[in-house]
């Protein structure tokens, strides 16, 4: 409230006309007017010139208006409009001192100021005194008449004009009673209403309706002035409370507030001065939006440098901040509440519309932050979904059941922390942030599931690859009749374990049936394409795998000792059956068989145009005969199973018969060299020859055992010889290899043998041969075997037992 034991005035307007806009701010200032609200009342004051209006003012109000100085003459005192505020009175009571009327120093004919002022008057004040002189009273020429005049022709310009108080002060009343005097004034007064042109709306308004008529005397203040000060105390006490109900401006209308009075008194001024009509209610509007306007203004401008909210939108920056949305909704609802506090007493459409801006202006101020906290609620409940999803998953829930409660139970927390974030002020919608967080957890369970569908199924993958892959090669490689039944068995058993096994793994996922069957037919034909590419991989080393297969049966026997050509093998029928074999590796290799179609023509088809139409073809090269290979297709196969095609099959066949006629032919070379080694006899004839022609020599020999003894020693050197040089060995590659082999052997061999003889001759004589012959045989032979090399001790065995039988027989 202001402080009623000062008193403070200053010159609201001049003489010129000029509003002392920067004067009234302070005066408002230091009576602290803004802070009374409705609770002022305005009283201005109108009378002649000299009429004693400012010293009435002064002790009615204690304000300290100049008054006039008696010996200096009678003279304008107040120029203009002066404002002062009453000391001691409740409420805060605001006085005006218009300049007097009838004076001299303005002329008669400048009447402009005094209509203006009082106009202005009528527009401000609740309460008019006009000061009028007793001996005035019924005079139709008195100094009253033309400022009533005045007061009714300018009120006529006032749109829905406020219910003003005039209140009449007679001054330096005589002796007649107040009583006699009132009702004679009220006569002219109204008088005077009836009088003054009126617009048509008003024509039969009475004067009530405008004004409150009150009339008051006081006594001289020159003669009586004790007297004149205690009728002045008495009417001072009229001024207390004035504004309440019964009061002199108890049923005043259009009060403008007093935080904008001083903008509605200089706007006042303003039209009048332009001399423009002054639509009251328009102008109440007016002072409303714009004083509304400037205490909005400074509301966000405190709003926007809070130190909490300042603080709140630093933080928002970083994180989540606990009770965002109670602490922010706190402080608008305290500047809001500051707003209404000091807005509370304009129009209130007015009051409304810039409070709902500001409210507006406030949330668009602090949406950002609001964004940014939804958005931090967003990313961290997302966050903690893929935390709480994968403990889920890791601790064996179902997929589609972890998804599902992980789901609800986060987007149940982000209902709270939205709660907790919502601004009451602003009635913003969640739902497209809780969609987007929606979308992205469901984008993360789809991401995560195609991850886990894919390890699943990478997993019975790599089970179906390691247990077909192996195996299918060992079965191809080993290729025979059984070869695809059992790949086709294998084939069947672990793809059903296969995908019982991924059935089983997809049942958590609740997928629908459609989805599952196609997973389950993947993984079937990812096992079928494993056995196709191990086929075809094999498909390719073919060459590799018939040469094999024909060197492994064509250079072992049945029990897979490696064969030694001796002359007695059939090397025409082990090549045909190792052909044979490699030929139906060929047809094995040559088309996929999983499906219960096994093709047999194919060894047919292979045979008959490989084997049998060669042979044919020996027999009888004259003949012409349709060759089946001649294609690129197999009958009754489609090419995405055929594997080699009976051209290929047919250029592998020369090109295997190429690189296998090596060995063939071989094993011949061999088989004869053996054969040539092993008939070291003479033919028969010549035998019979020898027994007819060398009969004498014979029986010379019988005669003369002397010459046995010689030829048996001469054996003996030979068959050490034979033994030592493994003659029948080195011819086994032919005769001139075994010659050349034969001659650089012969010497060191033959040298070897005579160094041993030597040092046997070196024994002494209890091991003399002469004297022990079965001692000298003995060392002999020990020397013979013994100067042998040491690849050949088993022929050394051999030779020792044919000497001990021949030396039986001798």
């Amino acid at each position: 409230m202001a402080r009623s034991d000062e008193c403070y005035s200053t010159q609201l307007i001049d003489g010129d006309g000029i509003f002392n806009a920067t004067g009234i701010e302070s005066f408002i200032k230091e009576v602290r007017l803004g802070e009374c609200g409705l609770s002022y009342a305005v009283v201005s004051i109108m009378g002649p010139q000299s009429s004693g209006k400012s010293t009435l003012l002064n002790h009615l109000f204690g304000t300290n208006f100049r008054e006039m100085d008696a010996f200096r003459g009678r003279s304008q005192t107040t120029k203009g409009i002066w404002l002062a505020n009453c000391a001691g009175i409740e409420p805060c009571t605001l006085v005006m001192d218009l300049e007097g009327t009838d004076g001299r120093e303005r002329g008669e004919d400048d009447t402009a100021f005094e209509k203006q002022s009082a106009l202005f008057a009528l527009a401000v004040s609740d309460i008019v005194l006009i000061n009028m002189w007793c001996h005035d009273i019924g005079r139709e020429q008195a100094a009253n008449k033309p400022l009533l005049k005045t007061v009714f022709q300018v009120m006529m310009r006032l749109f829905s004009p406020r219910k003003t108080t005039l209140m009449f002060v007679i001054r330096d009343k005589t002796r007649t009673p107040l009583e006699n005097l009132e009702p004679v004034l009220r006569e002219d007064v109204q008088k005077i209403w009836d009088s003054v042109s009126k617009p048509h709306a008003h024509k039969e308004t009475p004067l009530n309706e405008f004004f409150n008529v009150e009339v008051v005397a006081l006594s001289s203040y020159e003669e009586k002035e004790e007297q004149f000060k205690e009728q002045v105390a008495n009417l001072r006490q009229r001024f207390f409370h004035s504004i309440a109900p019964g009061g002199l401006a108890g049923d005043r209308r259009g009060v403008v507030p007093a935080s904008g009075f001083s903008f509605s008194a200089q706007q006042i001024w303003k039209v009048i001065k332009e001399n423009k009509d002054l639509d009251l209610p328009a102008h109440k509007v007016m002072v409303a939006t714009v004083r509304c306007e400037e205490i909005a203004n400074e509301k966000y401008s405190s709003f926007a440098a809070n130190e909490d909210w300042c603080h709140l939108e630093e933080a928002v920056q970083s994180g989540l901040i606990p009770g965002f949305g109670k602490k922010l909704s706190s402080i608008l609802d305290d500047f809001l509440s500051k707003y209404d506090a000091e807005a509370a007493y304009f129009d209130e459409g007015v009051r409304s519309a810039k409070r709902k801006q500001l409210e507006e202006k406030l949330l668009q101020l602090i949406q950002p932050a609001f964004q940014s906290m939804l958005g931090h609620l967003r990313s961290e409940t997302l966050e903690k979904f893929k935390e709480v999803f994968d403990k889920a998953l890791n601790g064996g829930e179902g997929f589609s059941s972890a998804s599902r409660n992980c789901t609800q139970f986060c987007m149940a927390r982000f209902d709270e922390g939205c709660a907790d974030v919502v601004i009451e002020q602003a009635k913003w919608d969640t739902s497209k942030v809780r969609d987007k967080l929606h979308r992205d957890i469901d984008a993360h369970i789809t991401s995560v599931r195609t991850a886990k569908l894919a390890e699943i199924t990478a997993h019975y993958e790599a089970k179906l690859k390691e247990a077909l892959s192996g195996p299918v090669e060992a079965l191809l490689d080993g290729a025979s009749s059984d070869t695809w039944p059992a790949i086709r068995k294998l084939f069947r058993r672990e793809t059903e374990a296969a995908v019982s096994g991924l059935s089983g793994a997809l049942s958590g996922f609740d997928m629908d049936g459609q989805s599952k069957d196609k997973m389950l037919g993947s993984i079937e034909n990812y096992a079928r394409g494993v056995v196709e590419a191990k086929a075809r991989e094999e498909a390719g080393r073919v060459l590799i795998h018939m040469k094999d297969r024909f060197s492994t049966l064509f250079s072992h026997d049945s029990d897979s000792m490696p064969r030694v050509w001796t002359g007695k093998e059939d090397i025409r029928a082990i090549t045909k059956t190792a052909r044979s074999a490699s030929l139906k590796l060929l047809s094995v290799m040559a088309v996929i068989r999983l499906d219960d179609d096994d093709n047999d023509s194919i060894e047919n088809t292979l045979s008959v145009a490989l084997v049998d139409s060669a042979n044919a073809t020996l027999k009888d090269r004259s003949a012409t005969t349709f060759d089946p290979l001649a294609s690129s297709t197999w009958e009754e196969v489609s090419p995405a199973k055929t594997l080699i095609t009976p051209v290929q099959c047919k250029s592998l066949w020369r090109q295997f018969k190429a690189e296998t006629e090596y060995s063939v032919s071989q094993a011949i070379a061999a088989q004869e060299a053996n054969k040539r080694s092993n008939n070291w006899l003479p033919p028969p004839w010549a035998i019979a020859a020898l027994i007819v022609l060398g009969f004498n020599e014979f029986m010379t020999l019988l005669r003369n055992p002397l010459y046995l003894g010689v030829i048996f020693v001469a054996f003996l050197l030979m068959k050490a010889l034979w033994v030592q040089l493994d003659i029948s060995g080195e011819f086994r590659n032919g005769a001139l290899p075994g010659l050349i082999s034969l001659s650089s052997k012969f010497l060191p061999t033959v040298m070897n043998l005579l160094k041993r003889l030597a040092e046997e001759g070196q024994v002494p004589a209890a091991n003399d041969p002469q004297r022990n012959p079965a001692l000298a045989s003995k060392s002999f032979r020990n020397g013979v075997s013994s100067s042998g090399d040491t690849s050949s001790s088993a022929s050394s065995e051999v030779t020792s037992s044919e000497y001990s039988s021949n030396s039986k027989e001798d």
